[in-house]
């Protein structure tokens, strides 16, 4: 592991995001033009005394997990997160494991999109990351371990998952889900990641083995979800789904369905911003 350096690699990456960048609102009280690192152990759900330590060279090896959630937060390409892995002290991930490491391109569209809530995940249902709407709209979806990484499994397991959206529609969305496992499972015959996932969905779930029986097959690009929020009431979204050339990683945006959607996705940004501040101290 080569402290110094990677100190002075997250320092400088660190400098030239600018907040704009991954969804921060930019105040005129900032003293500094790139992130604090607050913000940056927002943005990687780390600590910031985590984030100190790293670059003050003071750090125990990061893992792998933790250097996959700092290259997200600071936006590196594909180079730049192969060199921030060799300087940790650790292989870069293989070609069958960027499929869980948001791509550098997907996450710049994840910040064009403005206010309109989205996210990318991998081709099984992992959320690889969110932008802060996505968030505040459906809660973090990112951070999960083990079979549960994935959104089929909670869905089929976790009744609350479902309870985000109307009653009505869970049918509907469960029937999807399952039918697009079904293109995965075509598409990747033989993989041990998806022939896992689906052994442990049949001995757990009674409703997905009914579902899986009836082989539909469906590849996801376009849907409407009516998601129950606590605090603003139903929000009607349109869900467009834009997917590599590999098929392995997609981007979901969420845009507003009609005029009241829109008016409670707004109610939700500002209510968003008073309850998650962001400090004016500069680092």
């Amino acid at each position: 592991m080569q402290r110094e350096q990677l100190a002075d690699f997250l320092r400088r990456r660190r400098e030239v995001i600018r907040p704009a960048e991954v969804g921060i609102t930019d105040g005129p009280r900032r003293r500094t033009a790139g992130l604090r690192r607050e913000e940056v152990a927002m943005l990687a759900g780390m600590s910031v005394d985590y984030v100190v330590r790293l670059e003050q060279g003071r750090s125990s090896q990061p893992s792998i997990q933790l250097l996959g959630a700092l290259a997200r937060a600071l936006r590196l390409s594909d180079d730049e997160r192969d060199h921030l892995f060799h300087l940790a002290g650790h292989q870069p991930p293989p070609a069958e494991g960027t499929a869980r490491l948001a791509r550098a391109g997907l996450l710049r569209m994840l910040d064009l999109v403005g206010d309109n809530p989205a996210m990318v995940l991998t081709e099984l249902g992992e959320v690889l990351a969110q932008n802060r709407m996505s968030v505040l709209l459906g809660g973090r979806l990112t951070g999960f371990t083990g079979v549960r990484r994935h959104v089929i499994y909670r869905w089929f397991t976790e009744p609350e998952v479902g309870a985000v959206h109307r009653a009505e529609e869970r049918e509907h969305h469960a029937r999807s889900l399952v039918a697009d496992l079904r293109a995965v499972a075509g598409r990747r015959a033989g993989d041990p990641e998806v022939t896992g996932l689906v052994e442990r969905l049949l001995a757990v779930s009674a409703e997905f083995r009914e579902l899986w029986a009836g082989h539909e097959v469906q590849v996801r690009r376009s849907d409407r979800k009516t998601f129950m929020h606590p605090r603003v009431g139903p929000v009607l979204m349109d869900c467009e789904t834009l997917v590599t050339p590999d098929l392995r990683q997609q981007l979901l945006v969420l845009t507003p369905a009609d005029g009241e959607a829109r008016e409670r996705l707004e109610l939700l940004r500002v209510l968003g911003v008073e309850e998650f501040p962001v400090s004016d101290t500069a680092h």
